[in-house]
Formats: structure tokens, sequence, C-alpha cells
């Protein structure tokens, strides 16, 4: 997968649903106060708004962000200080609170003490202002204590923006006419007692017998249960300035009492935040915003905050008052991002002291597609969030909002968004049924490919901790049922295998997607969902069909993730016509104690859903996964429903004895009209060719037919007629390791020189023991009496063509041959037959496609087979797909010897090559030499393949100067594998230098530079390293230089990948008529030409050497006070060069080409003065 970098602009702030619920109140909060007394008219003591309205109804939505500065002010409830004393505060009782371990006074003390920030006017005008636009909307007297013994009757009071406790009724009636002086106890109206236990640790603003709480402040009006026998409800605010939370408890006898008070708070706040929106904090979004981004799920466009309450949970029975001081709950920001919803604890302060109110733990993530629950209360501002990851248990999130509607809306459109193609999303709903059909619109400016298929699959790595990197797929829009999904092999260095979740996340990512036509698992190993049983839930589970109707199959639980998977894709996806599972299974038929073999799984999902049509898919792949008895009893049942309308059930390689794929035959029998493949090979069972001829000849529309690998029983008679193939319009035929008899060729040939025959692409005959004179007889067969070549690919690899050579040499030099012929792995005993061979190539009109790869000679190719080959390259003008690659094994090395440099030198004149496979050849420096000449004079060759050739970096920067001014090559690789070759050779000559090291000093050392470098052009001749000498020892080498020059080797193979790779999107840009990048890669300063230092390991250690040894220990290394003397006899030429001490020189000496290796072919010698 490709990393999405979505961070665009700091700017966070969307229209957000928690600030735009309207609520429709009987009360005029929004006309200004025109007097005193006509306020207290107009207030109503237990006045009760309507429930709100769901946010969709708004029909004006507004941004709160708009105009607004990010700095708030805030003006404190000032009330008119009463004339008499204060009390003294008393000491705390030793049965109060026990939630902060810093705030342990009386609650007195927080009823009367006055806010720290001085104001600047005077209290009775202050009071007065604010009181005249403040509406009470309910009031009642309450009990507030700190412990069982010490108890103080509090009054509360909600107005239009604040709640507000006072000491007494007194003061709440001195506060606000509005409520009555005195209540008497025989009234109607009647309130009742209540206690309220509040945190010590308090938010909201004190004055003088006054707490006051903002709405606009508050998180959360909820029910708790926290086992007391009241009703209690709990209030949690929030003061982001300060960064100071906490709750308050209030306690009612009577249900009715507390629905009341529950409702009118809540429908306060609500309208609060309409009338008077609080700005967010810049300090809370930079917060918000690198927490998120640590998570790497930080997206401008999807970034939605919300203040929420983590509630406490009931432990015990216990109701006293300490117990309900340690019920406490945390403050926390959901963020929901483009992945993940987040639970971030409020920041640290410097300032802010200990609270058990604020979260001291780390954050907390779960993602969108893992949410498998959402559940609303209508009455209050709780709500549960359930997550969880297969093969885990649930994890539920007991949490509180004001904006609870806001947060499930915007939940569910995150999931929307992140799987747009689901019909229905596999988590509950359990919301108020205002909101079931709610949702918010998806609006995306560009569309993505595949229905968004990487978004998806992006979003469930994420939930479930996996790296998307990891998994390759490609899509093929040239194949059958295209486009095709195929999924490879991971991207991962240590391992083949993808793992459970990660297959888990493919799978379903590929749910409900129609985009998908066929999906393909070939060669990739689902094992691990094989008898793997999810028993943590059952969310992913099928209950119903695409349409809604309910799934007629008998649900399993219990059954296997493969299972699962497998059923859910093909019942989801409505255009899904194929599915391939070629060798994914590896597991062996198991019969333990008597018990039955379980299958393999895929029989059990997909075959019931197509005997009851519940799915498309009607091509089945499955090849090489072994079968078990219960995997043909559900095939069986399938197959003899002809509803199903199967076009292939492919069974090669799945271990079917004779009685098994004598069932399955007969039950494809009833797909006569429909079935289009039949492949039966591999499987251990002798074939008797009368009734393989009587059941083949009932089906009448089969085009492809592959029985390779198939016994035939005893007897004359061919395996296949003519006339069975005739009833058909065959475009593959596969007999690949079926032994063929003259009659079965007398049969083909037949077949192939009919003209219903001219459907054929791809004809697969190899290890048939076929002769030269049967090909021969073949090939005739197809391209007698045709004006053109025939378009056909026809593979007749490991066959004795050494029989009838003759026959084979003549069709080819009539250019009586298909486009496209495959002879691999031919073993000549007379290289004159190989000669014969290539020398009717030269004069083939016919074939555009020839593969010789891994052709075995006697001996090396001599000097006239190399002329033959280099003159059929320079003159044949049809071919243009070339494979002459050789072969190495363990055992022996299968090439055409040096002579096949000079034979290359034909492709200089050639102009109609395009593609040259030419790997495990040796060709070494040599070779590369002849390359880089043909690429400099050749300028149709686009592709050329020359890996394993011992390819060492001298011979790869030859290769790449070459491009320098060839425009026509788009592919050359990167030569990996001869680097690590070229590696392991550096390692073993420095193990042997580290083995065989003689001392940094003495009067041998002269010697031993001189044996060293010797031995590093000379040691390893033999490409394939074996038999390679043991390295001299070279003196005074530390590790450091051994990591300094194997670096340094690296390093230089780094940029000459880089210079590739940049001639090569050069050339791209060219044949598709794109703009040039600019790239320095491609500049001649970044060549390095022959001869530059460093090239190999003594070179490299060398340098290394002499950058880190001292001037006078450098003298003795090199034996001479004055210089150095070098010997070295090459080509029977001596080389001697004296250096004077003044005097600073480099020798430079080249290597021949039957010399060179792989570890190096230039030495470097400096010598320094003293």
């Amino acid at each position: 997968m490709t990393d999405r970098r979505r961070r665009r602009s700091l700017s966070i702030f969307r229209p957000s649903v928690n600030s735009l619920t309207p609520i429709h109140d009987g009360s005029p909060s929004s006309a200004p106060a025109l007097s005193f007394k006509k306020k207290f008219r107009q207030s109503s003591t237990f006045s009760m708004p309507p429930t709100p309205t769901s946010p969709l109804s708004s029909p004006v939505l507004e941004r709160t962000d708009s105009e607004r500065s990010f700095e708030r002010s805030s003006s404190p409830i000032t009330l008119s200080r009463p004339r008499t004393l204060q009390k003294v505060s008393r000491p705390s009782s030793i049965f109060g609170s026990f939630r902060s371990l810093h705030s342990l006074q009386d609650e007195d003390e927080n009823l009367i003490r006055t806010q720290s920030t001085p104001s600047s006017v005077d209290e009775d005008t202050s009071s007065y202002f604010d009181v005249l636009n403040m509406i009470v909307l309910h009031h009642g007297e309450v009990q507030s204590g700190g412990g069982m013994f010490r108890k103080k009757n509090t009054y509360l009071v909600l107005t239009n923006s604040h709640l507000l406790r006072f000491k007494s009724h007194a003061k709440a009636a001195e506060a606000f006419p509005s409520i009555p002086a005195s209540l008497a106890r025989n009234s109607t109206i009647r309130h009742s007692r209540l206690s309220s236990a509040g945190s010590t640790h308090e938010t909201s603003t004190s004055t003088d017998g006054c707490v006051s709480t903002r709405l606009s402040q508050v998180v959360a009006v909820y029910k708790l249960d926290d086992g007391r026998p009241y009703f209690t409800i709990e209030v949690a605010h929030l003061d982001e300035e300060t960064n100071q939370a906490s709750t308050m408890s209030i306690l009612l006898n009577d249900p009715r009492e507390s629905d009341l008070w529950l409702s009118s708070i809540r429908a306060a706040i609500t309208k609060s935040r309409l009338t008077d929106p609080t700005p967010p904090i810049r300090r809370t979004i930079e917060y918000l915003v690198k927490a998120v981004e640590y998570e790497c799920d930080y997206d401008p466009l999807h970034f939605r905050v919300f203040k929420v309450v983590q509630r406490a949970t009931k432990t015990g029975t216990r109701s006293s008052s300490d117990d309900l001081a340690k019920l406490t709950s945390n403050i926390y920001y959901l963020v929901i991002g483009f992945h993940k919803v987040h639970l971030v604890p409020l920041s640290r302060l410097a300032k802010s002291g200990s609270s058990t109110s604020l979260s001291e733990s780390s954050n907390c993530s779960h993602g969108v597609v893992a949410l498998t629950s959402i559940f609303m209360q209508r009455f209050d501002d709780a709500f549960q969030l359930a997550f969880r990851i297969p093969l885990q248990p649930s994890t539920t999130l007991f949490l509180a909002s004001s904006s609870v509607t806001d947060i499930a809306l915007w939940l569910r459109h995150a999931a929307d968004f992140l799987r747009p193609t689901w019909l229905e999303q596999p988590f509950l709903w359990h919301v108020p049924r205002s909101l079931d059909d709610s949702t918010l619109p998806i609006s995306e400016p560009a569309e993505e490919d595949h229905f968004c298929f990487d978004r998806t699959l992006t979003a469930y790595c994420s939930a479930y901790n996996v790296d998307p990197s990891n998994i390759r797929y490609t899509v093929n829009y040239s194949c059958e049922d295209a486009p095709q999904f195929e999924l490879l092999e991971p991207n991962h260095s240590r391992r083949t295998r993808y793992t459970v979740l990660e297959l888990l996340s493919i799978m379903r990512a590929l749910r409900y997607n129609e985009s998908f036509h066929s999906i393909s698992f070939r060669n990739i190993d689902l094992s691990g969902l094989h008898g793997l049983s999810d028993n943590f839930g059952s969310e992913h589970l099928l209950w119903s069909t695409r349409s809604g109707a309910p799934l007629p199959l008998p649900l399993k639980q219990q059954s296997w993730l493969l299972v699962q998977e497998i059923q859910s894709l093909a019942l989801k996806s409505k255009r899904l016509r194929r599915l391939n599972f070629f060798h994914c299974l590896k597991r062996k038929p198991r019969d333990e104690n008597g018990s039955r073999d379980p299958g393999s799984g895929i029989c059990e999902a997909l075959f019931p859903l197509c005997a009851q049509q519940l799915t498309n898919v009607d091509w089945i792949t499955l090849n090489g996964v072994s079968l078990a008895e219960i995997d043909i009893d559900y095939l069986y049942a399938a197959a003899i429903e002809k509803s199903c309308h199967f076009r292939a059930v492919d069974l090669g390689h799945c271990g079917l004895g004779d009685g098994s794929l004598k069932t399955v035959m007969e039950a494809l029998l009833h797909q006569e009209e429909t079935l289009e493949s039949v492949d039966y090979s591999g499987n251990p069972v002798r074939l008797n060719p009368e009734l393989l001829a009587k059941q083949l000849c009932r089906l009448q529309r089969v085009r492809k037919l592959d029985l390779s690998n198939t016994h035939c029983s005893a007897g004359k008679r061919g395996l296949l007629e003519s006339g069975t193939l005739l009833r058909w319009r065959l475009e593959e035929l596969s007999l690949s390791g079926t032994t063929l008899n003259e009659e079965s060729v007398d049969a083909l040939a037949s077949y192939f020189a009919d003209s219903k025959s001219n459907t054929l692409r791809r004809v697969q005959l190899n290890q048939c023991q076929l002769s030269g004179k049967d090909v021969a007889k073949i090939i005739k067969a197809m391209c007698a009496d045709r004006p053109q070549p025939r378009e056909l690919e026809l593979q007749v690899s490991e066959n004795k063509i050494e029989l009838g050579h003759d026959l084979l040499v003549e069709a080819f030099r009539n250019s009586t041959t298909p486009t496209q012929m495959t002879m691999q792995m031919l073993e000549y005993t007379r290289e004159q037959n190989f000669r014969d061979l290539i020398e009717a190539l030269s004069a083939n009109k016919s074939l555009s496609y020839l593969d010789i790869s891994r052709t075995s000679l006697p001996f090396n190719a001599n000097e006239q087979t190399c002329k033959v080959l280099r003159h059929m390259l320079e003159t044949n003008d049809t071919l243009q797909e070339l494979d002459i690659s050789g072969e190495e094994t363990h055992l022996e090395a299968v090439t055409l010897g040096p002579g096949l440099r000079d034979a290359l030198k034909g492709l200089e004149a050639n102009r109609t090559l395009k593609v040259l496979r030419i790997e495990h050849q040796a060709l070494g420096l040599p070779g590369a030499n002849t390359l880089a000449s043909i690429l400099e004079k050749n300028h149709t060759l686009s592709e050329l393949y020359c890996e394993d050739n011992g390819i060492s970096l001298q011979s790869f920067t030859l290769l790449v100067n070459a491009l320098r001014n060839n425009t026509s090559v788009l592919h050359l690789p990167n030569m990996d594998k001869d680097r690590a070759w070229s590696r392991q050779r550096v390692d073993r000559e420095i193990d042997g230098m580290r083995d065989n090291s003689y001392p940094a000093a003495g009067p041998s050392t002269k010697s031993s530079v001189r044996k060293a470098f010797s031995g590093a052009i000379h040691s390893g001749r033999s490409f394939s390293g074996r038999g390679t000498e043991k390295p001299p020892p070279m003196p005074g080498y530390t590790e450091q230089d051994f990591q300094a020059a194997v670096a340094s080797l690296d390093q230089r193979w780094d940029a000459q990948v880089r210079r590739l790779q940049g001639y090569l999107r050069r050339n791209y840009c060219m044949a598709h008529g794109l703009p040039l990048p600019e790239d320095d890669a491609t500049s001649p300063a970044g060549e390095n030409r022959k001869g530059s230092a460093g090239d190999n390991l003594a070179g490299a250690l060398m340098a290394a050497s002499l950058d880190r040894t001292p001037k006078t220990e450098l003298d003795l290394q090199l034996g001479d006070e004055y210089g150095v003397e070098e010997d070295f006899e090459k080509g029977g030429v001596l080389n001697r060069a004296r250096k004077a001490p003044e005097e600073y020189s480099e020798k430079l000496i080249d290597i021949g080409d039957d010399e060179s290796d792989s570890g190096g072919e230039l030495i470097m010698a400096r010598a320094r003065p003293i």
C-alpha cells in the first residue's frame, strides 16, 4: 500500500452538528431585559422546555468558528456581598470526600470563597446586570455535605446560562427575585429534597454564598448507577482555559423529579450552545492535533473533536458517601480522525494540581471499522461504544456527552466514508427512533479507483494494527472476466506469508466491492485462516443476502474464518464471477483415530451458495488444494443442480482417487450446457480412454482441456480422439507430462489440420516423450497450406527431439512453424544438431518468439557454432523476443561457453529484436563490454534481462554508461542478484584476510602488499564461486577498514542504480510522449569511468587504510623509505615503477578479459612522501 500523506493545513474546524441543535423554549431568552419587574413576572419556577429536536431539522447551518477569535473572554457572575460577617471555616470532617490529595477543606469554604480575580466594576451594578440577563428555568433546595454526620442545605438554581449553587434559599431569592422568598411546607408547589456532592477541585466560579457553573462548560449530564437507593444525576464540566475538570452528583428520591431536572438541564445546555457558542482554544486544538498525528491519523478534512466523560461503572452495593466520592468519572477529548477514534486525556498544565478528575492515562485509539455497536440513551447523555479486533474480546467505552447525537452521526458518517460500497454496516445501531435514518452526506471531490478499495483496505489495516505497505496486489485488465484482483506476495523481507489479520483486512475490504469481476489468491497461503475460529464476537457473520433477505443457510458461528470470509466475498458481490484458489492451501488429508477429514473449507463456503443461487460465482479454480471426502460431497450436491450454471470447476492436483474423480465427472455432466473448462490434471488416477471419451462427448462448450500428468490404462488406443476434439472450439489444450503414443500424435495432427482448430491459442506438450519426427508432424499439420504464420503458442520442452531431428530442422527452414515456440531444456549429444537448428533459424520467417533456454551441449559451443549463432542474430528479421538463458544448479552449470560473447555482437546489426533474455551465461566483464557495445549501436532493443552473469560493479557501470545515448531500452535489471553474489565474494575474501593476517610491520611487508594486490586480481576466477582460491593475507587492516571498504562499495552500487533508474525514466517518458524528468542522475558528472578507484575490495581497502594510517607507519608498511616497488607480471610484460619521495602518483592496472574476476578489475596503489 502507499503512504498517504493527508496533512494539508492546520485549519481543522468544520461545521459541527454539536453547536447547531436548536431548542424551542417559551421563555424569552433572546429578548432584551426591559425592567426588573417585567423579568420577574415572565419567569417561571418550574418551566420545563420540550425535548430538543434533531440537528438535521435545523433550517440554517452556521460555522461556530467563523469571525471569532481563539481568545476567550469570560466574566464571572458577581453577586452582591451580604452585609453580615462571614463564618469562620470549620475543620474538615474525617468522613469527608477523598477525591483530592491537595484539597481537603470544608464544603462551606467552597460555598463562601470568592474568586481570586477581582472585579473591575462595582459588585452591585455587575450583579444587577447579570441577573437581568438570566432566566430561571428550574430551582430547588438541596442537601450537600462531606460526611454522614455533617450535612448542609443548599439551593440549586438553573438559568439559561448558568447552574448555580447557593448557600441558602434566602441568598438565591436575594439574587433572583423570581424565586419566592419562602416556601411553605403545605404549598402545592413542592421541591424534593436532594443532596449534591461535588468534586473538591471545583472549576466553577465561586462568589459570596454562590458557586456557579457556566452551561457552556458542562460536558455531560447523565444518570449514574452507583448502587445507592437514590436517583442520581451527574453533571460533568470542564474549564478549558484553566484545564480544570470536575463533576457534581445530584441525588433525588422521586424519579419524576429526577427526569425533570435531567431534561431541564439538558435542554438549557442545548440552547446555551446555540445562543452562546464557545469558540475552540488554539492551545487545545494544537495539543489534539499532535496527539492524532502521533497515531498517523490526522487529516484536516476528517477531524472532529468532542468533549466526553468516561463514566464510572458500579463496583459494589455500598451506598455510603465515601463510596460516592470514590466513584469518579474522567473527562476526555473524543477525536474522530480519518481511520480511528481517539480518546485523548486532558493536557497537563504546569500549574494544574493533582485531581482524580483528570485522567493520567495515555491515548486510547480504536479503528472506525472495528466499531461493533453504538448504544444511546434517549433520556440522558450516556452512550456506549464497542470495538473489537478479530480473535480478541470486545472493548466497551462507557461515555457520556452533551454532543452524543453528533458523535453518533459523525461515527456513522466516518464508517460510511471508509466503507462506501457497503449496503449495511456491520455494527449495531441502538439509537433513538429519530436518528434511525439520519445520516450526514458524504461528499468527495474526486472519485477513487475500484470503488475506494484502497481507502477501505487502509482503514482495516489501521484498525487491526497492520502495516498496509506489506500488502501487494495488482489489477489485471487483459484476462477473462476482467478486471481481476490478484493478490501478490507480501512486501516483507523476512516472510512470504500474510498474517491472519492481514488476510482478514484484505478479504473484508473486498466485500461489497463491485469493481472486480474476478479475485485471485493464486499461490497465496491461506492456511492461517484454515481451522481458525473467532469465538469472541459475531458481528462479522452474514445474516442476510445482498438484497436483505434472511440467509437460508444454517449459520455456524463456530465455523472457520476461511469459510466465513470466502462466503462473504461470494455472497455480497453480485458482479463477482470467478474465484481462483490455485495452490492457496498447504494441507494434507488426515484420518486420525477414524475421524473424518474436515476438508479444505473452500467447498463448504462456496458450493452451498451456488446450489441455492445465492451467488454469481460460476468459475472456481481449486488446483493444488487437497480435497477430502466432505469437499466432494459439497461439490456433488451443487453440481447436480443445473441451475448452478457452472462454467468451470478446475480440480488439477487435488489428490483425487479413481472413485472421487468418477463421482465428480458424473456430477459435472449435469452442467454439459455451460461447462467451458475441464481440468483433471495431476491426480493419481488411471484414465480409461473409452469412458473418458463417452463423458467428454456429452460436453458441448469446452474451451479449455487440461489432462496433464495423467496416466492411461494399458492399450494401443490413444488418450484422445480427433472426433472428440472436433466437437469443441478449444482455445487451450494441455497434455504435458502425459505420454502420447503414435495414435495420440496422429489424432492431434488430424485435429490441428482441421479448420475447427483455428481457435487454438496455446498447446502444451512438454515431457510427452515426443521425438523430433512427432514435433515436425504436429507443426506441419498446424501451419501447412496457410498464407500467414499461425498465431499460436506451442510448448514442446523436454522432449527427445534428436530422434528425427532433420525433419524438425526442415520445418524450421521452410517456416512451417507457429509464431511462438518454447523448446526449453533440450539435451544435445551432438553439437552439429544444435548448429543445424540455429542455421535453420536464419532462414525462418514465421517465428516471432523463441525460447531455447537451458539448452545443454556436450561441451562449450565451438567457434563454428558461435559464428552460426552470430550470423542468425544478424540476419533474422522476424524474431522479436529471444531467450537463450542458461541454468546454474548446485551440481552443474549449463552455459554455451565464452564464445557466446562474440556471438552476441551480431545484435549490433539487428533491427527487429526487442526482448533479449540471456541470464546464467557467465558473461562477466567481457560479456558486459559486449552488451555495452550492443546498447550503444542497437536502438531497437527495449528489454534486456541479464542477471546472474557475474556482473561486478565495474561491469554494471559499463552497462549504465552505455544507456547515456540509448533511448530505446525501457528495462534493464538493477542486478540485485549479481550484487548479492559480489557481496558474498567480498565477505569470503575478508574472512580469508582475517584468518591469514600477518603483523602490520616487518621486513616482509613489501612482498605482502604485492601478494595482496595480486590475490585481489587473480583470486576467484570461477563465476559460480566453486573452487575459489583462498585469498592471500593483506597486512595491517582493521575491522574499521573492512567496514569502510564494504560501505564504499555499497555506495557506488547505489549510485549506479540511481543513474540506471534515471535513464530508464527518461526513455519511458520519451517513448510515451511525456515531459522529461529533471534528474541529476543522468548527468555525465555522475558516471564512474573504467579505472576509477574503489571499484574492488583491494582498492577500497587501500584507500581506507591510507586515510587512517600515520605517515611513519605507512612507510614501514610500504617497505621503502623513498617509495614502493611493485612487480606485476601480466601477459609477459613486467611493469616497474619507482616513486621518489617528492612525487605523488597513482598507477592504474587494467586486467585482461581472460583474467578478470568479480571483485574488481582495477588496482590503485598510492605512495606519499614523508
